[in-house]
């Protein structure tokens, strides 16, 4: 009934295969992909015909996190999967990259990628197994498609690179670097990771690494094609008209120019539209409109389209001919920088961050473990306790447009920035605070995750964070001709739009924290790469400096506004004690002084207020809770309940301690009432704790001997009536008439009544 085919290899030690002809046989193209107990459907699907009216390539692709796969019910309300998770955001960009570029232009049928997850082993790495799925789904399917292509995680762990490391040795921070790379097997596509301040040249020697899996990996779909392939469609792009597009030229080329060499950026866009609109209306005149609307409108589509290559070539060549920028750098040169730390007055931590015609501000809010994020994917089920928010309001390009959840393309530009700026994070056990950063992007011409980098960096600083070293960001661009290449250091939002890369790298002085790249041609090699690195290090540091006047190190003090956590340990054994039944205790202390109070497992308690009198109340009441009598110390106690033979007082919260009749007072107590009251605040000396932890309490040896009295020493009351004397003191009254009728022995030598 199945026609299957599949191939194996082996991926950072573990076999991985691709089979197809087994499964979702109506696609274009579908494959399974295994790897160990992972197992990935992938599916692509063209349209046969062209989407109307369309001027761009319609990708999409999904990535479907099924939580049956790692045997877990989804913990929504409906129960099942709903929007995807951020993560599963971030999985289907890291797909779509690198396979985007490999379609050939013009090529503008709805195309979708479905990456379904069945099987999750947290092992076996999800993300690589449906970047080869992809691939190799378009590859032997009948779509255009330039691939295959492949992906890999490189790590390194104890100075030794890991391929595919495992989740829990990422989740535990054993690795100190971990890079996703893919590519074909010429060159790189993609790269995208962080590091804990690794240099360059090792972080080069990662992707190098995993290019050279990557390599392994496309042989294996180059097999699978080779055996049950589909012949290709044929599709040939919209063929120019030589004619128009000499017209536009001539038309549009000086208007252009001029507009290129506009160094503002909405100066420069109105000489471009208006250049665009004078050359538009000279070739599709109103004449035309009228006569033939829809050859007017087929005319003014094609007209556009070759304008749109004139400027992108135009561009091209005053870089790489006359190497001259759109704003008249030079290709190293970064724009004018200003910062300012601490603007906003309520607010924890606060920044603005100008780089040219870019503008990020960052605001840090400090809270505590009852802020933090739940994280339940298929896999994984955590507490996040750090989080950047990037935001990319229409305003900040001088557009209108639709506010409302985050696009996929900002949900990625903060995960970047994220990945970059935790890196330098004090370690929770030392800062238990949950700590999140909003970066608002108020202007954009280039490069506005970076500036989230370097403004989130100062706000944390600003905030009282102990951060260790400041993050600043950078993004490099490329322009490649033939042998002819320009590499550009902080480029343009035209740079980035009309160039080949878009490579941005974060880090301190050190080293790498972030790093991310696109590539829109056929991949780039090593050497490219290594000068991209040395050039954007070079950037780096130069607005590293200018973070400076600013900032330079994290604020002594924190906030008015900022909850203050002390943190205090507990045996593990009282834990309960200040939890106490059902929580009553804690619960108690927190209504009591308004304090946030967070208990661990291990004994620390973290304790959070705005108000400092309050949490050292908590602080007292919490070390009296879990605090241990000692003999021979005085403490102020009440007296919780009375009883025949002496009374009960409370000298610690939870710690009641016995007071027998014989220690209440220097001569004879015939009845506990007479002297003591329950409610009574009395001063009480610990006289004896015994292995069984109960605690006997003398008064008497506080009180001054009446006159004439002959001193005995305190030894504490013995037990309840009818019980054996107390270790070094009297006995109680054993059993018989009353006091009078009983003849009385001679004083014992420690002080007491004989029974």
């Amino acid at each position: 009934m199945f026609n299957i085919h599949s191939v194996t290899g082996e991926l950072g030690g573990k076999p991985i295969s691709i089979e197809t002809g087994k499964m979702a046989k109506q696609a274009d193209g579908a494959v399974l992909v295994s790897y160990g107990d992972t197992r990935v459907l992938v599916t692509a699907v063209s349209s046969h015909e062209p989407r109307v009216g369309a001027d761009f390539f319609p990708l999409t692709v999904e990535f479907a996190e099924r939580f049956y796969a790692a045997g877990k019910i989804p913990g929504s309300f409906h129960k099942r999967e709903g929007r995807p998770t951020l993560e599963a955001t971030l999985s289907a960009r890291m797909i779509d990259r690198p396979i985007r570029p490999l379609f050939p232009e013009g090529y503008f049928y709805d195309t979708q990628v479905v990456a379904t997850v069945l099987s999750v082993d947290p092992e076996a790495d999800v993300d690589m197994a449906a970047a080869l799925g992809a691939s190799a789904a378009l590859h032997i399917s009948d779509i255009p498609f330039n691939g295959p292509t492949a992906a890999c995680r490189v790590g390194r762990i104890g100075g030794q690179y890991v391929v595919n490391p495992t989740w829990s040795q990422i989740d535990k921070g054993e690795t100190d670097m971990e890079i996703l790379i893919a590519g074909t097997a010429n060159a790189i596509m993609m790269v995208e990771g962080g590091a804990r301040e690794i240099p360059e040249a090792e972080v080069l020697d990662a992707i190098l690494l995993g290019h050279r899996e990557i390599q392994k990996m496309v042989k294996m779909v180059d097999d699978l094609r080779a055996k049950c392939g589909k012949t290709k469609r044929t599709f040939t792009a919209a063929a120019v008209d030589t004619s128009l597009k000499a017209k536009v030229e001539k038309l549009g080329t000086e208007g252009l120019m001029k507009a290129l060499r506009t160094k503002e950026k909405a100066a420069r866009y109105d000489l471009v539209d208006a250049t665009k609109k004078a050359t538009l209306e000279a070739i599709v005149t109103a004449d035309m409109k009228e006569k033939d609307s829809k050859a007017a409108d087929k005319l003014e589509k094609e007209a556009k389209g070759a304008f749109e290559l004139l400027q992108y070539n135009l561009m091209r060549q005053m870089i790489l001919k006359d190497q001259i920028r759109i704003d008249g750098r030079d290709s190293k040169t970064i724009r004018q920088i200003e910062v300012e730390a601490g603007l906003l007055p309520r607010v924890h931590g606060s920044s603005l961050f100008t780089r040219g015609e870019t503008q990020v501000m960052a605001a840090v809010t400090l809270g505590t473990s009852d802020d933090e994020q739940i994280v339940d994917t298929m896999f994984q089920n955590s507490m996040r306790k750090f989080m950047l928010h990037y935001n990319f309001p229409p305003y900040s390009v001088g557009e209108t447009g639709r506010m409302g959840g985050q696009s996929r393309r900002e949900l990625g530009h903060g995960a970047l920035a994220e990945r970059s700026v935790k890196a330098m994070m004090p370690a929770y056990e030392k800062f238990p605070y949950t700590v999140r950063i909003v970066c608002e992007t108020l202007e954009s011409n280039g490069s506005s995750s970076m500036g989230s980098v370097c403004s989130s960096s100062m706000a944390l600083m600003d905030a009282g964070v102990p951060y260790a070293k400041p993050v600043a960001g950078i993004a490099m661009g490329l322009i490649k001709e033939g042998n002819d290449v320009a590499i550009l250091s902080d480029i343009l939002g035209d740079e980035d739009h009309l160039g080949d890369m878009d490579f941005k790298v974060a880090g301190t002085a050190e080293g790498i924290t972030g790093i991310q790249m696109d590539i829109k041609i056929e991949g780039v090699n090593e050497s490219i790469m290594r000068t991209a690195l040395a050039q954007a290090r070079e950037g780096r540091l130069h607005i590293l400096g200018q973070m400076a006047k600013a900032i330079q190190a994290p604020r002594d003090h924190m906030s008015a506004f900022a909850p203050r956590i002390t943190t205090i340990s507990v045996p593990v054994d009282k834990i309960r004690e200040v939890i106490g039944s059902g929580g009553k205790v804690i619960r108690d202390i927190v209504a009591q002084t308004g304090c946030k109070i967070d208990i661990s497992d291990d004994g620390k308690i973290n304790i959070a207020s705005n108000d400092g009198a309050a949490a050292q109340k908590a602080i007292d009441i919490i070390k009296g809770i879990v605090a241990e009598v000692e003999v021979g110390k005085t403490y102020k106690g009440i007296v919780k309940k009375i009883v025949e033979f002496g009374a009960f007082v409370g000298v610690m919260p939870n710690q009641d301690g016995l007071l027998h009749i014989s220690e209440i007072a220097h001569e004879r107590v015939n009845v506990v009432t007479d002297f003591l009251k329950e409610g009574d605040e009395i001063e009480v000396k610990v006289i004896d704790v015994d292995k069984a932890g109960k605690i006997r309490l003398s008064r008497k040896a506080l009180l001054p001997m009446p006159e004439g009295m002959q001193a005995r020493p305190s030894g504490g009351g013995g037990g309840d009536r009818g019980g054996p004397r107390g270790n070094g003191g009297g006995g109680s009254r054993g059993p018989g008439g009353p006091r009078g009728d009983r003849p009385r022995g001679p004083a014992p030598t420690q002080g007491g009544r004989e029974g």
